[in-house]
């Protein structure tokens, strides 16, 4: 029950909505009611048995003595013609009032139920969006996918509809058993023996629910997981001829969610075959009982009366079965939410200080003291202490897994050192906060990372304001206004997922026209050139100077011949920092760099002489 008001939370504020829905559904349970008590006087009326003016009841508790009164009275006043006019117009009025109740109250709880639904996908992707990087990479895309989407709808229509069950159906049961009460105590004291049972019954179907609704939660999130790696790695998937692999993990997984969808199907589906039985019992047995008083006249139960008390009771299992139906759907909804709540739960490893103060800008330096980074048990970087002046370009080398992509995640905080600290001008960056910090960095990866948009709307990501002719110039910085103006609609074309429809080169280029239009004092430039054929190389490479020109640029090499005119050139092997200096300097060292250089010249050459 923790789960099912903490998620029923995120409906607040829920009086806006309870009261309405509370008031129109009483009214709408008083007027459908009514029509089934309506029934009696009908049925005096039509077979005329209509006796004396009875005494005019003091209140309108006993609705059948109401009723009695005013039928008897119209009838021996203006007959029976007009008494049916009377008691079917009552009829009319009570059904089309009662279903103009409901509407409203329906209308009501539909309102409720997609303002809770907006209240919790909102949290849930907010909070997404804060994790750190780190989360993401120990954790299925496709299962996060699964708890913002598919989850969240369950619990939408599970919880919310549960609490409409909740208030609905036992109000709705009450009044009936009013109403039969005041027909028959007898009667309805002999029925409610069998309600216990059938409830146990129901209960002992419904209990392993929860269990199957938890399993297909999780194996649905992995088939979604499966399902984003196909589509993503279609190219792989085709090349290496995995077909068959991919299919048949994703067909088993599938094959697994059905098999878990039908065993919760059967019991959900035989929850009401059983009440629905279990009811036409009861009915039977009332209308003997109820008969066998009828003909031999003991007690004050008329036939008309008694017609109307069956009528009445066949409605006591609707409800009943909804709410049986209710806790079948509970389990499901719970389930669910207990993995979106799992997600909103999730706290992001790295925050902002509670006295964190906002940087407006970048004066000085970039400084590294003595920083150290381990994945786990594994060390990454040692002790690491490095200067970045204000304008110059620092280029970080050496063999893979020497710790240089951990180095530059370090300065926009998507992590956290395990030991030293990292200033910027003077200030530790744990002391600022994250988004003033990241309004000062300018990224372009080795992946182009491009959104499914125009080309315009790719530039000016981040900077909606941002003016047409900002975008253009930003555009003609990166050597990308020529190929932009050169497709179907220019600035307005879609690039298609992840800028499927352009080349590499072209989608680079687009990612440096960003980082120019966001104009930021430092660029951090991870290998940009690194995936790009020769002449692509080329026009990326003069669009990253043009970017860098007046900026500090921290810049992430696989082609050294790209880093040569670098202010500062850093070696990394094993985590430690093992030579410095200018292209010139370093070579004069004849240590780890100029090795790193003879190695790319040699391949280069060798290339070319097969090439030619």
């Amino acid at each position: 029950m923790k789960t099912y008001f903490r998620l029923l939370a995120f409906a607040k504020p829920i009086n806006k909505f309870a009261i309405p829905y509370i008031l129109c559904t009483l009214l709408s349970i008083i007027f459908s009611t009514l029509n089934l008590a309506l029934l009696a006087p009908l049925l005096a009326t039509i077979f005329s048995n209509v006796k004396d003016i009875p005494p005019k009841p003091e209140n309108w508790i006993d609705i059948f003595a109401v009723f009695n009164y005013y039928t008897a009275l119209i009838f021996n006043k203006y007959g029976a013609v007009q008494t049916l006019r009377f008691v079917c117009g009552c009829i009319v009025a009570s059904v089309l009032l009662g279903n103009l109740f409901r509407y409203f109250a329906e209308k009501t709880m539909e309102s409720l139920r997609i303002h809770t639904l907006l209240n919790l996908r909102r949290a849930v992707f907010n909070n997404v969006m804060d994790l750190h990087l780190g989360y993401f990479s120990n954790e299925r895309k496709g299962d996060i996918i699964s708890k913002i989407a598919s989850d969240v709808q369950t619990v939408q229509y599970s919880v919310t509809g549960t609490l409409q069950v909740i208030f609905k159906e036992p109000v709705t049961l009450l009044f009936y058993l009013v109403m039969l009460f005041i027909i028959s105590y007898k009667l309805t004291l002999a029925s409610m023996l069998v309600i216990p049972v059938a409830g146990f019954i129901i209960s002992k179907i419904v209990k392993k629910l929860k269990e199957h609704a938890v399993e297909a939660h999780r194996t649905y999130g992995l088939m979604i997981s499966y399902l984003d790696e196909a589509l993503h790695g279609i190219r792989i998937i085709k090349a290496f001829n995995a077909v068959k692999f991919t299919t048949d993990r994703f067909n088993n997984e599938n094959l697994r969610y059905s098999k878990i969808g039908r065993a919760m199907a059967r019991r959900q589906q035989l929850a009401s075959p059983v009440s629905e039985t279990l009811g036409v019992i009861m009915v039977a047995g009332i209308v003997l009982y109820g008969g066998t008083l009828v003909l031999s006249n003991q007690g004050d139960l008329s036939a008309a009366a008694f017609i109307a008390y069956i009528a009445l009771f066949s409605q006591v299992m609707r409800p009943a079965k909804a709410i049986s139906a209710s806790f079948s759907s509970i389990h499901s909804g719970v389930a669910a939410g207990e993995r979106v709540l799992e997600l909103i739960d999730e706290r992001p490893a790295i925050v902002d200080a509670p006295d964190a103060v906002t940087i407006n800008g970048f004066e000085k330096e970039i400084e590294f003291r003595n920083v150290s980074f381990a994945y786990g048990e594994k060390a990454i970087l040692r002790n690491i202490n490095l200067t970045i002046p204000k304008g110059k370009t620092v280029a970080l080398v050496g063999p893979s897994g020497g710790g240089k992509s951990t180095m530059m995640d370090l300065i926009p905080r998507f992590i956290q050192p395990q030991s030293g600290e990292i200033l910027i001008d003077g200030r530790n960056l744990q002391q600022v906060t994250m988004e003033s910090l990241r309004s000062q960095i300018g990224m372009v990866n080795q992946e182009s990372i491009l959104f499914n948009d125009s080309i315009y709307n790719n530039i000016a990501f981040g900077k909606p304001d941002a003016s047409p002719e900002a975008v253009e110039a930003a555009a003609r910085i990166a050597n990308a206004h020529e190929f932009i103006m050169g497709t179907a609609e220019g600035y307005q074309t879609n690039i298609g997922d992840k800028g499927s429809r352009l080349s590499g080169g072209q989608r680079q280029r687009l990612c440096i026209a960003r980082a120019v239009l966001n104009n930021p004092p430092l660029m951090l430039l991870d290998e940009a050139t690194s995936a790009l054929d020769t002449e692509s190389e080329k026009m990326v490479q003069d669009a990253l100077n043009n970017l860098m020109k007046h900026r500090t640029s921290l810049v992430i090499a696989h082609r050294l011949s790209t880093i040569q005119n670098a202010d500062l050139i850093i070696v990394l092997e094993n985590g430690q920092i093992v030579e410095q200096g200018s292209h010139l300097e370093l070579l004069a060292n004849n240590g780890l760099y100029k090795k790193l250089i003879d190695m790319q010249t040699f391949a280069s050459n060798k290339e070319e002489s097969v090439t030619e």
